[in-house]
C-alpha cells in the first residue's frame, strides 16, 4: 500500500469514529450528555470536548499549525482535566460545533502533509514524530473514547450501535437483553 492510500484509509477510519462519538449524543437531554457516569466523572459531552482539545493539539500545535481558538493547557495544574467536562456556560452546540471546527482544521493538516512529515510533541518529551504516528495515535484515541461513549450511552438508555440509525434499528427489546444479561451472569457465577 502506498502512502497516499494508507493516509486515505486512516483518515476514513478517523472520520467514521468522530461521527460515531457524536451519534451517541443524539436524542439525549442536556442533562444526560453531561451527567457523570463513572467515579471519575466521565460523561458524553466531556468526551467530545476532550477529543476536540487533543485533536486540535495533535493535528495543530504538533505540526506548527495551531488551532485558532484557545485550548485548556495540559501542563498547568489549574487547567488540567478542564477538557473532560463542559461548564454550564458551554452549550452542547458550542462543544459539538467546536469539535467539527477541529475536524476541519485537522483534516486540512492531514491533507496538506505527507505521512513522513514530522512535528514536535512537547508532552512526549519534545519528540519529533511523523504524521503517520500522530494520525494512528489520534485514531486510536478517538476509537478508544468512542468505545467509552458506547458504554456510557448503553448505561443511560440501553441504545447500542455505532451510529444513530444502528442504535434505533437494533431490533432487540428489553426482555431480550435482560435474558442475555442473566445468561452471562449465570456463566460468570458458574466459573467463579
Amino acid at each position: 500500500m502506498d502512502d497516499s492510500a494508507a493516509k486515505a484509509n486512516l483518515h476514513t477510519y478517523l472520520r467514521h469514529e468522530r461521527e460515531a462519538v457524536l451519534a451517541k449524543l443524539d436524542g439525549l437531554s442536556d442533562y444526560d450528555v453531561r451527567r457523570p457516569l463513572t467515579i471519575t466523572g466521565t460523561n458524553l459531552l466531556g468526551l467530545v470536548k476532550h477529543l476536540a482539545t487533543w485533536e486540535a493539539r495533535y493535528l495543530g500545535e504538533v505540526f506548527d499549525r495551531p488551532f485558532p481558538e484557545p485550548l485548556p493547557r495540559w501542563d498547568l495544574e489549574e487547567e488540567r482535566l478542564a477538557d473532560m467536562w463542559a461548564t454550564p456556560e458551554e452549550s452542547r452546540s458550542d462543544v459539538v460545533d467546536r469539535y467539527r471546527r477541529v475536524w476541519a482544521h485537522g483534516d486540512a493538516t492531514i491533507e496538506a502533509l505527507d505521512l513522513g512529515s514530522t512535528g514536535r510533541v512537547e508532552w512526549w518529551g519534545d519528540a519529533e514524530v511523523p504524521l503517520f504516528n500522530v494520525l494512528v495515535h489520534v485514531l486510536a484515541e478517538t476509537s478508544r473514547h468512542a468505545g467509552h461513549a458506547d458504554i456510557l450511552r448503553e448505561e443511560i438508555d440501553g441504545a447500542v450501535g455505532t451510529d444513530a440509525e444502528a442504535m434505533a434499528a437494533d431490533g432487540h427489546d428489553a426482555a431480550f437483553w435482560a435474558a442475555r444479561r442473566a445468561e452471562i451472569e449465570a456463566a460468570a457465577r458458574a466459573a467463579g
